[in-house]
């Protein structure tokens, strides 16, 4: 999935039009993953694309973002691409803000699903893995 980002942002930081591409997004994402008998993963996946991406369309100054997901080697990896590079900064949670936490989830999510998640090399794709449920998970 690769949209262009809009233009003028709303209050929150992203514009309808960008709002309704997450929601999308965390769709395709659900609608995947219950086709490949991976339900259990929908909303831990759902919560981390929603992050991904609103995080690409509100702090990449970009102007196109790509979704990406896959499914292999035992992993599912969900990947945004916003072709800016920069590295994206995990915010210290500490007080009460409204936001800032969206790295901390994306990392918490992934370390309960025996995951990871990171960038390449220049920032520009930010990624991270869930480990796919055994059998005996289900």
């Amino acid at each position: 999935m690769s949209f262009e980002i809009s233009g003028p942002r709303a209050r929150d930081g992203v514009a309808e039009r960008d709002a309704r591409r997450v929601r999308m997004a965390r769709r395709a994402t659900a609608a995947l993953l219950c086709f490949r008998g991976l339900d259990r993963l929908v909303d831990d996946a759902t919560l981390i694309v929603s992050e991904l991406v609103t995080n690409a369309i509100q702090h990449s100054g970009g102007v196109r973002v790509t979704f990406t997901m896959t499914v292999r080697d035992g992993f599912l990896r969900l990947a945004v691409l916003d072709c800016m590079p920069g590295q994206p900064i995990v915010q210290d949670a500490a007080g009460d803000p409204e936001r800032g936490r969206g790295l901390l989830l994306v990392d918490c999510l992934a370390a309960a699903n025996h995951g990871t998640w990171g960038t390449n090399e220049d920032g520009t794709e930010v990624w991270c893995s869930l480990r796919l449920p055994s059998r005996e998970d289900s």
